[in-house]
């Protein structure tokens, strides 16, 4: 196997870790989501993952973890840097959304959280 294969492996193990770390404490209804994602780094920070790599894992494991449910997805091959396109498969709708708006509107919106690792 490549280093590069080999890399990937590990990577795909490492997130089903983060995944199975997520999806076994997300029905404890006395943490909030951005407590599980700082908990979910620290548990694969314990087992020597890097924090800027946990960090990332985690993204992507929660991500698919709050999306599991809704069908729409992000068209990769059709979006840019500046744009995202997003496509329901269901009724053929798409969605071409400027990635300021995402920023302005999502990401930098005082009720919304960044879930990013915070040390108490």
């Amino acid at each position: 196997m490549k280093d590069g294969d080999e890399c990937q492996a590990m990577n795909a193990e490492l997130l089903a870790v983060a995944q199975a770390f997520l999806a076994r404490h997300e029905g404890d209804g006395s943490i909030d989501d951005q407590v599980l994602f700082c908990r979910a780094v620290k548990h694969l920070e314990r087992i020597d993952v890097p924090m800027p790599l946990a960090e990332r894992l985690v993204s992507h494991a929660y991500g698919a973890l709050k999306s599991s449910q809704d069908r729409r997805r992000l068209d990769v091959s059709a979006s840019s840097e500046t744009v995202a396109v997003v496509t329901d498969p269901a009724n053929g709708l798409t969605w071409a959304v400027p990635v300021g708006l995402i920023v302005k509107y999502v990401i930098n919106s005082p009720i919304h959280r960044k879930l990013r690792l915070v040390e108490p």
